[in-house]
């Protein structure tokens, strides 16, 4: 299931991202790849440990906590602290499949990754190329979204950024381990959370409204893991 949440971020909380981002020190994006990953990866990244990594994660983390469809969608368990990194000058990352387990930076605690998020900081006039291809159950989907915009979808996805050839797509990316760790189940309830809320809107004292909300939440207990 892949998601868009738009409007993560505003454009002055992406302006002051990008002031804070572009004065930071990059280093070559290996550094932070795995085996497989290494032999396809060719991006500039932030270090883990970076200042500026940390005070723009915080504020990415803080939106999402407000943020009622990415909660939705993603019944956040536990985020990894977000990432950046940015592409130019043919600059790409070749198909790969994201880590299952990811070490907390600092604590050494695990998490499984469920989902991976990638949030744009720069909008697709900005560069040529850089896309990000998801490969869906119902195949490839090509995502550049708007600055701000965020794109959620299940890490067991194969996925590539194709080159940038013009300009610079910067970009944060993390993962989360969800209550629910089946894609399936997670989406049957992201649909029927969507439909309540509609149904709930156009008729909020409707008594079917108070049944689906409880069906919704039953599942919910009788499915997730904390």
């Amino acid at each position: 299931m892949l998601v868009e949440i738009p409007h993560v971020l505003s454009p002055a909380q992406v302006a002051e991202a990008r002031r804070v981002l572009d004065a930071a020190e990059w280093v070559d994006g290996k550094a932070t790849a795995g085996h497989q990953g290494a032999r396809v990866k060719d991006n500039r990244q932030l270090p883990v440990d970076s200042p500026a990594a940390a005070q723009v994660g915080g504020v990415i983390l803080q939106a999402l906590g407000q943020n009622p469809l990415f909660l939705s969608a993603a019944l956040p368990l536990h985020i990894l602290p977000p990432m950046f990194n940015r592409y130019s000058g043919g600059q790409t990352f070749g198909s790969h499949v994201d880590g299952s387990i990811r070490i907390v930076p600092g604590g050494g605690r695990r998490i499984r990754t469920d989902l991976s998020c990638t949030l744009f900081f720069a909008g697709p006039e900005e560069y040529d190329g850089g896309e990000l291809i998801v490969e869906d159950t119902y195949g490839s989907k090509a995502v550049k979204l708007p600055a701000g915009h965020m794109i959620l979808y299940p890490s067991t996805s194969l996925h590539q950024v194709t080159p940038v050839t013009r300009g610079t797509r910067l970009c944060s990316f993390f993962w989360l381990q969800s209550m629910i760790r089946d894609d399936g189940r997670r989406r049957l309830l992201f649909e029927m959370d969507v439909a309540i809320q509609r149904f709930g809107s156009e008729m909020a004292t409707h008594p079917s409204v108070v049944s689906l909300t409880g069906v919704y939440h039953n599942l919910l207990r009788q499915w997730a893991e904390m």
